[in-house]
């Protein structure tokens, strides 16, 4: 432990020590914490495809190509978009993610971790399948929960989200074309002083 505090102390101030084993000064994946999580079977007739809603994540896009997974999310206030890519086995999928920031730039605008969903189908009749999982911060696997819904009859479309900040945000359509119909009415006089 003395020696842990040593070497983030040389990191941090520049020192130069002399080790028997210089690794890097960041984070190693020895520490990362993963989930304690074994894959099953899917429900019957289930599939991974599809689109799944969050109220804190928004809307999840997921497309899976053999055992590989890949999606994306816009928040519902639409500032933040983000990717996931990873495997599936049976109803585990694990990943990776990367959340950007519209409209910011530096090492801040983009966030990166790992992240576990498992695939649920709760009891009963004519009820909406759901995912339950974790994100964790860099190479940490669990951390903040995130549960989502599945939407029915919904196709995935990940070229929806993200790419760029040119999308409409919310902030109007003042750079599309107009879309009013009728003439323009003419300027009107202001009406006179009472």
């Amino acid at each position: 432990m003395k020696l842990r505090r040593l070497w983030a102390l040389a990191c941090a101030t520049g020192l130069v020590l002399t080790l028997p084993v210089v690794a890097g000064c960041g984070p190693s994946n020895s520490d990362a914490k993963s989930a304690n999580v074994q894959a099953g079977d899917l429900p019957e007739g289930a599939e991974w495809n599809g689109v799944y809603f969050s109220e804190l994540y928004g809307y999840l896009h997921l497309v899976q190509d053999g055992n590989a997974i890949s999606g994306k999310w816009l928040r519902p206030h639409k500032d933040r978009w983000g990717e996931v890519n990873g495997q599936v086995t049976g109803d585990l999928m694990k990943f990776e993610w990367k959340e950007h920031t519209v409209g910011l730039v530096g090492p801040n605008a983009t966030k990166t971790g790992r992240g576990y969903f498992k695939y649920k189908r709760p009891q009963g009749d004519n009820v909406d399948d759901q995912i339950v999982g974790e994100i964790g911060r860099g190479a940490d696997e669990v951390g903040d929960p995130w549960d989502a819904i599945k939407q029915r009859n919904v196709k995935p479309d990940l070229g929806s989200i993200g790419g760029d900040s040119t999308g409409n945000l919310g902030g109007g359509d003042w750079d599309g074309e107009n879309k009013e119909k009728g003439e323009p009415e003419s300027p009107q006089p202001p009406p006179p002083p009472q």
